[in-house]
């Protein structure tokens, strides 16, 4: 339980259990312009009551102070019967004075979790250009300001969660609006510990007599690494309304993607290796990039399609007959100079406050405003055509802006405030993913935002979603390990294109963790053009790589982790080596554990009450008989251990 004390300065301290986790310090501070933060406010009076709404039953308490001769602080704490551990703080400063306040900033939340010997780890929600790794140590000198808002041209948004961390306890902080919020959630290593809070940098004037209400935000303490607090606040906002979709059938299939080819692909390439992968076992086919003339047009190239929409047609129905889905690729919002739809509708542009255009580096193009209901129109009629007209079973919406956009600044659009692009980016993911419903209510919508931390908002926009482009296998476990816990335990996350593992053929990483297989091998030879790099040995589905990619996939289709309970609170992927996951699907656990090599022994936690027989997934061995709920077993691996744990009793009875 999370017990947090209140001195006469609304100073704070938290702990749990009777163990002490912070200083008593400042956790709310607002800053003037040209002045010292104030961050003492002297303690008027208090309140608490039973409370209930949307998330249970709990209790609020109220607590109001001034400081500087005319500034008021109001902080409600809630502290609710279903979520041990976790605050609900809503925070408010009114400028009592006679002369209107010019604020620069606020913190909140911000607490130092006290040094651990054996150190501590993060996880940060926020989008960086050079798409570091979620979760990382927090060593000497690191730190994160974690800007909610765009940190590049093109990478911004992302989920409004930090989380640290030690082996023994976690602090975790985020706000819980139903919008995006442009704050930031720093996270420091500290001499005393690891700095954590939410903070904002927008300024602006207070009048007299007028208040300033902080984002409300979650505060929680909990075992293990960042997968229990996402927990929490995925389950928090499903209460206040934003929540993944159903998810439908098919957006568990296993995939195979013609990115392979690059942009330069050919349809006889795409249907030849198109065959090759529904022998192997693979359901979905994805035509990527280069189907299109330009980013912002969407005309059919010529070159592939000289008839129009009669050969996409055409092109669909050959996917079909083979008894694959089709899947089309599409970079929504961004539209390249030059094109007919911006000589035509510069209006969609978004600007800044100079009037610029917001690049899209990847594509060299511009980005489309969000909010301005002619963008939204052509955006659906292009669903209407992919989906409704052509006949694809599914969309891949990719690249880096999706997930984030800037205040826009363009006079045509009559936005009430620059901040409504930034804002209603969910609501435009929503519209097209509604589009798509209403036409084929089993249709995939991928959201792919090329390396950003995911934008927990747009997540009622999607109903699917992929590694999006990771840089190592320990980035895919870690995403999926992240989205299990924001979209839930059986959510469809697909390790993206096993090609970009280590080794390029870790389907090990994809499986343990229960995310659905991906790749996009050409066959049969490696491309000639491509647009990505080709790795050592290329990419080509070779008949070693074969016999291999067969394995995987019918290991896959065997066992449908992904449909199976995720249980990520067993296992912490910072402190626990080797790095362990589990699942539990028809009636059996299976675990995964990663290390470079490994000889000792592994612990298998959430065992039921009984006896199980043990076996190793991949290589289908024998490994012998445990009593649950807790294992352990001599191990000696490299890279990976699968194991599956059948019942044979439960509690005593055969």
């Amino acid at each position: 339980m999370l017990t947090i004390e209140f001195d006469a300065g609304l100073h704070s301290r938290l702990s749990r259990g009777g163990t002490v986790l912070t200083a008593m310090e400042p956790g709310e501070a607002i800053r003037l312009v040209g002045q010292q933060p104030i961050d003492r406010f002297l303690l008027l009076d208090q309140s608490s009551e039973a409370v209930s709404g949307p998330h249970g039953s709990g209790r609020l308490h109220r607590l109001r102070g001034t400081a500087a001769g005319g500034i008021e602080k109001r902080i409600a704490v809630t502290m609710l019967d279903r979520y041990p551990g976790l605050a609900m703080l809503d925070v408010a400063y009114r400028n009592t004075g006679k002369t209107p306040l010019a604020i620069a900033g606020w913190q909140a939340a911000a607490h130092d979790l006290l040094a651990h010997p054996e150190g501590a780890w993060s996880f940060s929600g926020a989008s960086y250009p050079d798409r570091r790794d979620w979760v990382q140590r927090v060593a000497p000198g690191f730190g994160q300001r974690n800007f909610m808002g765009m940190n590049a041209s093109d990478y911004g948004g992302g989920t409004p969660v930090a989380a640290v961390w030690r082996r023994d306890v976690g602090l975790a902080v985020g706000h819980i609006d139903t919008v995006p919020r442009l704050v930031s959630l720093p996270v420091a290593g500290q001499p005393t510990g690891t700095r954590i809070a939410i903070a904002g940098d927008e300024p602006m004037t207070l009048a007299p007599g007028a208040s300033l209400a902080l984002p409300p935000i979650l505060l929680m303490v909990h075992d293990g690494d960042h997968f229990r607090p996402l927990d929490a606040y995925r389950r928090l906002m499903a209460e206040r309304g934003i929540a993944a979709p159903a998810i439908p059938e098919p957006s568990y299939a296993p995939v195979w993607c013609a990115w392979g080819y690059g942009r330069d692909f050919t349809i006889p390439e795409v249907l030849t290796a198109m065959g090759k992968a529904k022998d192997i076992g693979l359901d979905w086919a994805v035509m990527d990039d280069g189907w299109q003339t330009s980013e912002g047009d969407w005309k059919l190239n010529p070159a592939k399609f000289p008839r129009g929409d009669a050969d996409m047609k055409a092109f669909v129905g050959q996917i079909k007959t083979a008894g694959m889905r089709p899947r089309l690729w599409l970079a929504p919002l961004a539209a390249d100079p030059g094109t007919d739809l911006l000589r035509d509708h510069a209006d969609m542009l978004l600007l800044d406050r100079t009037g610029a255009a917001q690049n899209v580096s990847f594509w060299n193009a511009f980005t489309l405003c969000p909010a301005y209901p002619p963008v939204v129109d052509y955006f659906r009629g292009q669903i209407r055509r992919i989906i409704g007209d052509w006949g694809f079973e599914g969309l891949k919406l990719d690249g880096q802006h999706l997930n984030g956009v800037a205040p826009c600044y363009n006079p045509a659009h009559n936005h009430a405030r620059p901040e409504e692009s930034f804002e209603k980016l969910q609501s435009f993911w929503k519209a097209l993913y509604d589009e798509a419903m209403a036409i084929n209510p089993e249709a995939v919508v991928e959201i792919c935002p090329c390396g950003d931390s995911f934008a927990f908002h747009n997540m009622p926009g999607m109903n699917h979603t992929p590694a999006s482009d990771p840089t190592s296998s320990w980035q895919i476990r870690l995403k999926g390990k992240t989205f299990k816990a924001m979209m839930g335990p059986s959510a469809p996350f697909a390790g993206d294109h096993v090609e970009l593992s280590d080794r390029h053929d870790d389907f090990a990483s994809h499986y343990g963790i229960g995310a659905i297989v991906s790749t996009k091998f050409t066959w049969p030879h490696d491309p000639v053009n491509t647009t990505d790099p080709l790795p050592p040995g290329g990419i080509a589905l070779t008949p070693e790589r074969e016999r291999l990619w067969r394995k995987w996939i019918a290991l896959y289709r065997a066992d449908m982790l992904p449909k199976g309970e995720y249980l990520g609170g067993l296992y912490d992927i910072g402190f626990d080596k080797p790095e362990g996951h589990a699942i539990r699907a028809s009636g059996r656990m299976h675990y995964a554990f990663y290390a470079d090599s490994w000889s000792g022994k592994v612990t298998l936690r959430g065992l039921p009450p009984g006896t199980h027989r043990l076996t190793d997934s991949f290589t289908g061995a024998s490994l012998g008989m445990v009593d649950g709920p807790v294992a352990t077993v001599p191990a000696r691996f490299e890279h990976f251990l699968l194991i599956a744990a059948t019942p044979i009793t439960t509690r005593g009875v055969a």
